[in-house]
């Protein structure tokens, strides 16, 4: 697949690494339509960018499947979704105020994992185009993240969200052979994302000094050309590609 005949949905594409693909792929001439929960700033990066928004919450189905069908009938098609959407708050399994709370567990897995899924099943009706000059139909990447290999002390829903990515790229890749459309994950390590900008200075630099090497926070810009290109190489399918500068966490 060429990302300049490439029309792609992205979730979370109103901020972060999901931004930061959309921009990227849309100055590589790819369409693009973002999907988020945040109107206004999902509305102000599209008008930006030249791409196409839809208000979506990935743990409602009909709100997918109607984001979905608005941005196929935009672009004229869908051949590719990238799941960025996603929250990591912090929580033990037993913490000094009593167990973890079920209903945040709940939520981390539902938009994470749940979210995920939701977005590609119904992604996945992109088997109904046509196919591509080398047979494919489409890709479709998760976000899954390093936690879900050593997730750390306090992101046990987190972890298991992601575990949960990492778990079901092979099977919905076999699943979707058929139809000749890919799946693959990214699993980043630590990114200056908004949430991690937003920490004091000192904390960025003392993430960044676990880091093996290069000893910095990755750049969403980075995680974007890692998506563009398993887009344009047909031949990646049924795994994750970890994106972390060598980093393993404690």
């Amino acid at each position: 697949m060429q990302l300049s005949a490439t029309k792609a949905i992205i979730t979370g594409g109103a901020s972060g690494l999901g931004e930061a693909t959309a921009r990227h792929f849309r100055a590589l001439g790819a369409k693009v339509t973002l999907l988020d929960r945040d109107a206004e700033r999902g509305e102000a990066v599209a008008a930006e960018i030249g791409a196409h928004f839809a208000q979506t919450d990935v743990t409602d189905e009909a709100s997918v499947a109607a984001a979905i069908d608005a941005a196929t009938f935009a672009m004229g098609g869908l051949t590719a979704a990238i799941n960025c959407a996603g929250i990591a708050p912090p929580a033990k399994t037993l913490g000094r105020d009593g167990p973890h709370p079920l209903a945040l567990y709940q939520s981390v897995i539902d938009i994470n994992l749940v979210g995920s899924f939701n977005v590609a099943r119904l992604a996945a009706a992109m088997a109904k185009g046509a196919p591509d000059a080398g047979g494919e139909r489409g890709v479709i990447i998760n976000t899954a993240s390093i936690a879900g290999f050593e997730g750390q002390k306090g992101q046990v829903a987190y972890a298991s969200s992601k575990g949960g990515i990492l778990g079901m790229v092979l099977p919905m890749a076999r699943d979707l052979a058929r139809d000749n459309i890919r799946v693959m994950a990214i699993a980043p390590g630590i990114f200056a994302t908004p949430m991690l900008k937003g920490l004091p200075q000192d904390v960025q630099d003392a993430l960044a000094k676990d880091v093996t090497c290069p000893q910095r926070l990755g750049d969403p810009l980075e995680y974007a050309k890692l998506a563009a290109f398993i887009v344009e190489s047909g031949y990646l399918n049924g795994t994750s590609i970890r994106i972390d500068g060598a980093l393993r966490m404690q």
